[in-house]
């Protein structure tokens, strides 16, 4: 469900932001899109250099003798692959122009959060270490919150 809701992003920014002209999006609001995709692409790229076990999917990898990774952004957030994915997804339709492309990136939010809920609750009961590292670092969005 969460990539349809990605997908969409790019077809309903470029129909607003072209032909259709649904909504109007002032120039500093596509500069913090800009800004947004940027360290959306930063933070994807330091919690993968930092993280050997960083994949798409949601899984232990005991073949490769998975541990918790409490280094660079791993420090402030459990889960910043998600948060580098949010900034992805609302830079994307405010750098398109389109207020209409921040429904499919609100839906793909909404689903990603769900998914950081279930992984999380996977990583406590399966991955050694993780329970304690929970707790150490609260925040699996929002440092210190959520």
């Amino acid at each position: 469900m969460l990539l349809p809701a990605l997908v969409a992003i790019l077809p309903v920014g470029a129909l607003d932001a072209g032909p259709v002209h649904w909504s109007t999006v002032p120039g500093w609001l596509v500069a913090l899109g800009y800004a947004a995709m940027l360290a959306g692409i930063a933070v994807t790229a330091w919690a993968q250099a930092v993280n050997p076990f960083f994949e798409p999917g949601v899984r232990i990898q005991s073949e490769r003798h998975h541990h918790v990774v409490d280094t660079g952004p791993y420090r402030l957030v459990r889960h910043p692959g998600y948060v580098a994915a949010l900034l992805l997804f609302f830079g994307m339709a405010l750098a398109l122009g389109s207020l209409w492309a921040l429904v499919p990136a609100a839906i793909a939010a909404a689903l990603l959060v769900l998914r950081t809920a279930w992984e999380d609750r996977l990583l406590q009961a399966e991955l050694p270490g993780y329970a304690d590292y929970a707790r150490r670092v609260r925040g699996r969005l929002i440092p210190f919150l959520w």
